[in-house]
């Protein structure tokens, strides 16, 4: 459990309560809910040599190691094990639009809901786990390490970081990825995605690594109340504009806008032969990644 003694900066008592609800229940949905497809569906860095022994009936020849059985004037083969231990990283988009949330919890609180789940689901199985934390700059860099504690320091630093910057930069987080993550390594890229020009990154990023993107989605992003006019501010530059959300066609054209912005995504992401996942801000986070895993390991049985 987390302790809010012994730190040089003690942890509010709410994102003490915060953290401790995430560590209880996330760490049970990933021995519950994910604790069988996380291992199947995200693989090792391929196979270590453990030994050579001596050849059976059946063995595959190209396995003969062919000095040792000269000198031992009989065959022996080599043996391998697959190299299980993986590096999973946080790409967490930490801007101010972040914040917004009209259902269960703001964007933020989700996305360290998703990063705890991912994170307890690959220390279970042995995997390091590094962060990420990004707005216009790098807010944050923690390199991949194992252990309960460590992820609850990634979760912390993920809810409790007051960010220096309220913009979108996700062009430098992937390309900081690629950077940092000398390994191939599963990466999940948790933003909302209003942002552009990181296509091409997206693209080098998931050549080298596993990039799954997740998508956070509220109801409001897609759809504007008929309130009548209301005053509308831009989280990440702090511009506002009135706008009349009686009028039908207002309401129409925002929506068709943000549908475009979310088609557009999709496109890019079914590109880049990526599995995307849409979390809802009112709705469950373990649902899509559960599913995720599912269909991945459904194609793995192909």
């Amino acid at each position: 459990m987390i302790k809010a003694s012994g730190s040089k900066n003690p942890l509010p008592p709410e994102l003490l309560k915060q953290l401790r609800r995430i560590e209880i229940r996330t760490q049970r949905l990933a021995n519950e809910q994910l604790s069988g497809t996380y291992s199947s569906v995200f693989k090792g860095q391929g196979l270590s040599f453990r030994e050579v022994r001596a050849y059976l009936p059946g063995d595959d020849v190209r396995w003969i190691d062919w000095n040792v059985s000269a000198r031992m004037s009989e065959p022996f083969v080599k043996v391998f094990v697959e190299e299980r231990e993986m590096t999973v990283m946080l790409v967490v988009d930490a801007s101010q639009s972040e914040q917004f949330g009209t259902r269960r919890a703001s964007k933020a609180r989700v996305a360290a809901e998703i990063a705890a789940l991912c994170s307890f689901s690959a220390i279970k199985n042995n995997d390091r786990v590094g962060l990420v934390l990004a707005t216009e700059a790098i807010e944050k860099l923690v390199p991949p390490k194992k252990g309960d504690k460590h992820v609850m320091r990634v979760i912390r630093e993920i809810l409790g970081h007051e960010p220096k910057y309220t913009g979108t930069n996700l062009k430098l987080a992937l390309e900081t990825l690629v950077k940092v993550a000398k390994r191939r390594s599963v990466a999940f890229v948790i933003s909302d995605f209003f942002a552009s020009g990181f296509e091409r990154s997206l693209s080098l990023a998931s050549a080298k690594h596993d990039v799954i993107p997740v998508m956070l989605v509220d109801p409001r992003d897609e759809e504007l109340p008929d309130v009548g006019l209301a005053t509308f501010e831009d989280f990440e530059t702090g511009e506002e504009v009135v706008v009349d959300t009686g009028d039908r066609a207002v309401r129409d054209h925002y929506r068709a806008a943000m549908r475009k912005v979310r088609s557009d995504r999709d496109k890019l992401f079914k590109k880049l032969a990526l599995d995307a996942v849409v979390v809802k801000t009112g709705e469950s986070f373990v649902s899509p990644l559960r599913d995720l895993f599912a269909k991945r390991a459904r194609r793995l049985r192909r």
